[in-house]
């Protein structure tokens, strides 16, 4: 099993999504800072902070609020922006004294279909199982915020 050429394993988590908005604006979605603030995150959680350089070599920072009350640090560096096609970053959880917890390497494609987008979210590799799938539950439910929030632009 394969994605752009990679060999997935087990400690790799990838989503497909079908989303209903055409691909340049589901990328500009993903690009925009003020828009990403509005839906990164699961369900419940609110952006308290960021901070996004869009371009190779850029690094974003974003600070999340659960429902309870607790701040969720992370960062990461764009590795890749190809226009409307694909973004690729590191991302990593922050410690709030700044020190990076396991990096992690994200690709997000968009593909035309139809008036809808294709969305596939490539996430590698993770320490462990258990912590690939607690971001299949974080990302999920992100995606789902997601489509919520695009049909509102």
């Amino acid at each position: 099993m394969s994605l752009s050429g990679s060999v997935l394993t087990e400690r790799d988590l990838v989503l497909t999504r079908i989303i209903d908005a055409p691909r340049e604006l589901v990328f500009k979605a993903w690009t925009d800072p003020d828009k990403v603030a509005r839906w990164w995150g699961p369900k419940g959680f609110t952006t308290v902070d960021h901070d996004m350089d869009i371009r190779p070599g850029g690094a974003y920072r974003f600070t999340m609020r659960s429902p309870e009350g607790t701040d969720h640090r992370k960062r990461g560096v764009f590795r890749e922006i190809v226009a409307p096609e694909r973004i690729e970053f590191t991302f990593a959880w922050a410690e709030p004294d700044g020190r990076l917890g396991h990096e992690t390497l994200i690709t997000v494609t968009f593909e035309a279909v139809d008036t809808k987008t294709k969305l596939t979210l490539h996430q590698r590799v993770f320490e462990s199982v258990e912590w690939r799938d607690s971001h299949r539950t974080g990302w999920t439910s992100c995606l789902e915020r997601f489509a919520e929030y695009i049909v509102t632009v």
